[in-house]
């Protein structure tokens, strides 16, 4: 049986995802929702169901699993909860400040509608997440360092759209090379916020928009820019076509630690992910995460789930037996 899926929002990450279950034989694209006219969105899937959000009340039979593609500023927070009532439910919400209370708030709803919601899948959260979990686990001696891009963020660049007078805009994260390069040489050093990243912006302002405003909103956006150096260049719609038209992205979680009785042997472990297509790349995840909702559901398992509580061989099409026989 195919795991029947939902798509809410064809943004970027939901094109993402709509490739991602073609690419899966064990799911079948059953829907997308929207909340522009469905007759107007031109989606790559053949015969599959375009519906206005609001159809989504009426759909409780007809759907496993339903992806929410929306951002995390103001859109995942609510439509979440809403409908972990109604269905298994997986988001990539990465907002790291508010994920306790996304949980909780997704959890009640979930318990209560008897299904899963897992939420913040994705790379960062997501898979860097469980990268740091496993390299805690296994030097408890240690330090922790994460640096993402150089690369688009989704959810930054989202969020400077939501800003009045701004009409397109790209977010770019940088590592600082001098901080990347301590790291790895082992010299454990404490680095600020500040000290890890810069963060570059592109914004095409509305007609008329005041930039000044516009500048100052991002550059004090708490959760996003205040703890960051932030440089913001306005650009035209021409030159974001031209030069920002992709959506790439990576990053990488290191943690250096000790073992020995002395603590005499140091160890580095770095996982690093280079992507090509950011949106691409998250909507996989999802994806993967989409399966292991339905899983879990079909066990009776039912309420708010992140990846740390959702075992590796749930996300596979594969059973057991190959999973062993293969990968092990």
């Amino acid at each position: 049986m195919s795991i029947r899926i939902g798509i809410l929002g064809y943004g970027n990450l939901g094109k993402g995802v709509e490739s991602a279950v073609c690419q899966n034989p064990d799911m079948e694209l059953t829907a997308i929702f929207t909340r522009r006219n469905p007759e107007t969105l031109r989606v790559r899937t053949k015969d599959v169901k375009v519906l206005h959000i609001d159809a989504l009340e009426q759909m409780r039979e007809e759907l496993d699993v339903l992806i929410l593609c929306g951002g995390s500023a103001t859109d995942l927070p609510e439509q979440t909860p809403k409908y972990a009532s109604m269905y298994n439910v997986v988001d990539s919400f990465d907002t790291h400040a508010n994920i306790p209370a996304h949980f909780a708030a997704v959890d009640a709803q979930a318990k209560k509608g008897g299904k899963v919601g897992i939420i913040s899948c994705g790379w960062d959260p997501g898979m860097f997440s469980l990268n740091r979990l496993y390299a805690n686990a296994i030097l408890p001696d240690g330090h922790d360092y994460t640096f993402w891009g150089k690369g688009v963020s989704q959810g930054h660049s989202d969020a400077i759209r939501r800003i009045p007078g701004v009409k397109d805009a790209r977010q770019y994260t940088i590592p600082v090379p001098e901080a990347v390069e301590a790291v790895r040489n082992g010299l454990n050093p404490e680095l600020s916020t500040r000290q890890k990243h810069t963060r570059e912006c592109f914004v095409v302002a509305e007609a008329g928009a005041d930039r000044n405003v516009i500048e100052n909103e991002i550059k004090t956006m708490p959760n996003y820019f205040a703890d960051y150096d932030t440089t913001v260049h306005f650009i035209t719609e021409e030159e974001m076509a031209k030069e920002h038209g992709g959506l790439p992205h990576g990053g990488c979680v290191i943690r250096t630690g000790k073992t020995g009785m002395e603590r005499e042997h140091s160890h580095v472990i770095e996982y690093q992910l280079t992507l090509d297509s950011n949106p691409e790349f998250t909507g996989a995840v999802i994806t993967a995460y989409a399966r292991a909702a339905f899983r879990m559901n079909q066990e009776g398992q039912t309420g708010c789930k992140t990846v740390f509580d959702v075992a590796p061989a749930y996300l596979s099409a594969k059973s057991g037996e190959e999973l062993r026989g293969h990968l092990l």
